[in-house]
């Protein structure tokens, strides 16, 4: 995958199929110690131990559609590819938390990409999903969390096209701050 939101949006989607109500994600930027870490966590059905140990071969899928699984095996290349790796921690019945670290500055990491529309995209399709976005850089941070937005919408849908526009807009607008070095709304 060229950029690391689509990573993000195949572990969102992993995180669904095991039934998560809940995911997690969490961006962390350190430019004095040169890493980038994306954490997903999730409330789903989790993993038993076995299944944790080979999930990273592409050769291992709970997949009946075909016979790989390709997502966190080809984000484990692109992690070790930038200086980085991935750790996998699940239970059953209670989760899994995925870490991927890179080199922020690495030249063979895959750039970040479009985040904000890889959120929206995942509140098109989950609009039940309590989404809570947390992403740092050095010392500033920005959240976003799907509770509240919809503690302020009352009746109107999450997915409604109008508010995904706007959400997608307002993410656009509080990730370029957050990088920018201003101040940065929590939502």
């Amino acid at each position: 995958m060229e950029e690391l939101a689509l990573h993000i949006l195949d572990l969102v989607q992993n995180s669904l199929a095991a039934g998560a109500t809940e995911v997690v994600i969490e961006i962390k930027e350190d430019a004095a110690g040169d890493l980038l870490i994306i954490t997903i966590k999730d409330n789903g059905s989790g993993m038993d131990q076995e299944f944790v140990r080979r999930v990273l071969d592409p050769f291992t899928t709970t997949r009946t559609t075909r016979r790989v699984g390709l997502g966190l095996s080809l984000l484990a290349m692109a992690a070790r590819q930038a200086g980085g790796d991935v750790q996998i921690s699940s239970e059953k019945g209670k989760g899994t938390t995925v870490t991927a670290t890179f080199g922020l500055r690495h030249w063979d990491r895959p750039p970040l990409g479009d985040v904000p529309a890889t959120l929206v995209t995942v509140l098109a399709g989950a609009p039940k999903l309590d989404l809570i976005y947390r992403h740092t850089v050095d010392d500033r941070t920005f959240t976003f969390c799907t509770r509240e937005v919809r503690r302020e919408l009352g009746e109107v849908p999450i997915n409604d096209p109008k508010v995904l526009t706007f959400l997608k807009r307002y993410l656009q607008e509080a990730l370029t701050s957050l990088h920018g070095g201003g101040g940065v709304d929590e939502a």
